[in-house]
C-alpha cells in the first residue's frame, strides 16, 4: 500500500508535477465546456477546476491568478448579456421588457437597437457567456497550477523561441496581479486610498514602471545566456522542417476546431488532427537540430502525470462521444425556458477529473495534508525568481 501511495505522489516529499500534465487536464475540461451549453455541467466543470486549484496550488506569485480569471469570466457574462439587451436578436416570444428602439440605415439590415427583450434570448446569452467564462476558468486553472518556467523547459528545442513568447504572455496576468497588489499595499501603508478611481489613476504609473523594469531585466538575462544561438543546418533541411511545421500547425488548428465545433462531422476531426500532429512532430524533430540547448533536471513523467492528463482526456472523450450520440443532453433548453437536467455520463467524467486534487503530489512550498509546514528558509525556485 505504501508503494502505491509513493507512486501516486502521496509521499511526504513534495515535487513539481509536469506542467504539460496540468495543461492536458485543463484543456480536456475546456473541451467539455466547448461541447455544452448546459449550465449545470458548466458549473460542475468550474467547481472541479476550482477545487483542484485550491488543493494543489503552489505558494508562488503566478499561482494567484485563478480568482482574476473567474472575475474576468463574470465580466464576460455581463458583456454578453448587455450586448443581447442592446442589440437584440428577435429570438423568443416571452417578452420581459420593451426598450426604446432606434432606426438604423439600410446597410445595417438585420441589426436592431433596442426593442423587445425576451426571456429566451437572455437565457441563451447567459448560457453562451457561461461557456466563455468557464473556458477562461480552465485556462486560469492551468495557469495557476503549471509553473511557467518549467513549462518553458519542457518545450521542444525547435519551438523554444515561440515558447518564450507564450510563457512571457502567460505570466503577464499573474505579474500584473502581483504588481497591483504591491502598489495597493504601498498606498495603504502611506495612508492613501487603495480603492476607487483615484487609487486606480495613482496606480497606473507604478505598475507600468514595474512592467518595463521586468522587460529590461528579461532582455538582459536572455542576452547573457546566449538566447537565439543556433547551430549549423542546411537550407534544404531548414525549408523542409519549416514547411512540415507550418502544415502540422494548420492541421492541428483545423483538427482542434473540428473537435470543438459540434457541427463538424466526426470522421473529419480525428484524421485531420492525427495528420497535423504527425507532420508537426517530424518538423519539430528536424528543427531541433539547429537549436543548442541544455536541460537541467528535466521534470519526470510518472504515474501521477498519466493520471492527471488521463482524467482530462477522458472527460473530453466522453463529452465528444455524448455530443455525437445524444447532443440534446448537452444543450441547455431555452425555448421554452426549462430547468436543465444534468447529464450523468459527462458529469461522472468531470467528477473523475477532480482526482488530480488527491493523487497529484504536493508542490514544493505548500503545506502537506498532515499540517506539516515546509522547512524554514527553503523556497520554491519560482518564488526566488519572482
Amino acid at each position: 500500500m505504501s508503494s502505491v501511495k509513493h507512486a501516486l505522489g502521496a509521499s511526504a516529499v513534495p515535487r513539481w508535477l509536469h506542467p504539460l500534465a496540468w495543461w492536458a487536464w485543463a484543456l480536456g475540461l475546456a473541451v467539455v465546456v466547448s461541447r455544452t451549453t448546459n449550465p449545470l455541467l458548466i458549473g460542475l466543470v468550474v467547481a472541479v477546476a476550482g477545487w483542484v486549484v485550491a488543493r494543489r496550488r503552489p505558494d508562488a506569485p503566478w499561482a494567484r491568478s485563478y480568482a482574476v480569471f473567474l472575475k474576468l469570466g463574470l465580466v464576460v457574462i455581463a458583456i454578453r448579456v448587455a450586448f443581447t439587451v442592446v442589440l437584440g436578436s428577435g429570438f423568443g416570444s416571452t417578452v420581459l421588457v420593451t426598450l426604446p428602439s432606434l432606426p438604423l440605415p439600410g446597410w445595417a439590415a438585420g441589426v436592431s437597437l433596442g426593442g423587445p427583450v425576451t426571456a429566451e434570448e437572455l437565457l441563451l446569452a447567459v448560457y453562451q457567456g457561461m461557456v466563455l467564462a468557464a473556458l477562461l476558468a480552465c485556462v486560469g486553472a492551468a495557469n495557476s497550477l503549471a509553473s511557467p518556467a518549467r513549462l518553458l523547459a519542457s518545450v521542444p528545442a525547435a519551438l523554444y523561441e515561440v515558447g518564450v513568447a507564450v510563457v512571457v504572455a502567460m505570466t503577464f496576468a499573474p505579474q500584473l496581479v502581483q504588481d497591483v497588489g504591491r502598489v495597493r499595499t504601498a498606498r495603504r501603508l502611506r495612508g492613501r486610498p487603495d480603492t476607487g478611481l483615484k487609487a486606480l489613476a495613482g496606480s497606473v504609473m507604478p505598475v507600468l514602471e514595474g512592467a518595463l523594469e521586468r522587460a529590461v531585466d528579461l532582455a538582459a538575462a536572455m542576452d547573457s545566456r546566449g538566447y537565439g544561438r543556433v547551430g549549423p543546418m542546411s537550407t534544404a533541411l531548414r525549408r523542409t522542417s519549416g514547411g512540415l511545421l507550418l502544415l502540422g500547425m494548420l492541421g492541428i488548428c483545423a483538427g482542434v476546431y473540428a473537435l470543438v465545433d459540434s457541427g463538424t462531422p466526426g470522421g473529419i476531426a480525428l484524421p485531420l488532427l492525427a495528420t497535423g500532429v504527425a507532420a508537426a512532430t517530424v518538423g519539430v524533430l528536424l528543427s531541433g537540430r539547429r537549436s543548442i540547448r541544455t536541460r537541467y533536471r528535466p521534470d519526470p513523467w510518472a504515474l501521477p502525470e498519466w493520471i492527471v492528463a488521463g482524467t482530462g482526456v477522458l472527460a473530453a472523450a466522453v463529452a465528444i462521444a455524448v455530443s455525437a450520440t445524444d447532443p440534446a443532453a448537452l444543450v441547455g433548453q431555452v425555448s421554452p425556458p426549462a430547468w436543465p437536467q444534468l447529464p450523468l455520463l459527462p458529469a461522472a467524467a468531470v467528477l473523475l477529473a477532480a482526482l488530480p486534487g488527491v493523487v497529484a503530489p504536493l508542490p514544493p512550498g505548500m503545506m502537506s495534508t498532515r499540517g506539516t509546514a515546509p522547512a524554514a528558509g527553503r523556497r520554491a525556485p519560482e518564488e526566488v525568481a519572482a
